[in-house]
């Protein structure tokens, strides 16, 4: 396994899920999402995985400035310059990949 969990320092969902790989001894690499966004292949990756862009946005975020944009290309734009637009965490396994704390989904990967 390869776990990459991308996430907000001050992220309850976040400090769920890095404390669930830990209590099973599973490695992870952590990235702040805020300091590091993800490049374009890493949410290409995570888009593919989930579905939908709609399905990696944090509902708690003011996306009026998403929701303006006609074409898909903008809104992926604009997502990654400003990584607070993304629902956290981001756990990536390969080409799996889930958005928000999903540890039903994690269990199949062990």
């Amino acid at each position: 396994m390869n776990i990459q969990i991308f996430g907000k320092s001050k992220c309850f969902d976040t400090k769920k899920a890095e404390r669930y790989f830990k209590e099973r001894n599973i490695k992870f690499q952590s990235i702040d999402l805020m300091r590091f966004s993800m490049s374009r292949g890493e949410f290409d990756s995570v888009r593919k995985a989930v579905g939908s862009i709609e399905e990696m946005l944090n509902e708690k975020a003011d996306l009026s400035q998403i929701n303006y944009l006609a074409y898909e290309e903008d809104k992926i734009e604009k997502i990654l310059d400003d990584p607070r637009y993304l629902k956290t965490p981001i756990v990536r396994n390969g080409r799996q990949a889930t958005v928000g704390y999903q540890p039903d989904v994690w269990k199949t990967w062990e």
